[in-house]
């Protein structure tokens, strides 16, 4: 499985943290950029590379970086097949309903069993340690989609 990694400047350093440890994995990875530290570098020109990679490859995955994570999810969601969910640090509040936490990594999680989302994007300005970046990642790509019927006939119809 290719691992297609993008970002602009916000998530820059993050990457290539998670690049590094990727590759010592002896995962294959495909870095569609950036490259370099620029900060006025656009989100969409890279995550648009790795999401229309992934479109290509349905056995691939994708994990991209930046500020919020949002913008670029919204970039990435727009190629067909790609399910792309977005990660925050656990100290970033989320709450359900009854305003219970919900943990972020558990959010990772379901993405995968239930949307069988191919692709994690990394709010990396609210990521103050690698490790936890390293966490969210293992656990996107350990994952498995959970194949059950009511899931694959909810992502047939999108």
């Amino acid at each position: 499985m290719t691992i297609y990694l993008a970002t602009d400047h916000a998530g820059f350093a993050l990457k290539e943290a998670i690049k590094k440890y990727l590759l010592e994995q002896g995962h294959e990875v495909e870095d569609c950029g950036a490259h370099s530290l620029n900060k006025d570098d656009d989100y969409p020109d890279f995550i648009a590379k790795a999401a229309e990679a992934v479109s290509k490859d349905p056995a691939s995955r994708g994990i991209i970086f930046g500020g919020s994570g949002q913008g670029e999810a919204m970039v990435a969601n727009r190629f067909k097949g790609v399910r792309a969910a977005v990660f925050y640090a656990p100290e970033v509040h989320l709450a359900d309903k009854e305003g219970e936490h919900i943990d972020p990594f558990e959010v990772v999680k379901i993405a995968r069993e239930h949307n069988d989302a191919n692709v994690l994007s990394v709010a990396a300005r609210f990521i103050h340690d690698e490790q936890v970046a390293l966490t969210a990642v293992k656990l996107f790509l350990e994952t498995p989609f959970s194949n059950s019927e009511r899931h694959v006939r909810r992502i047939s119809k999108f």
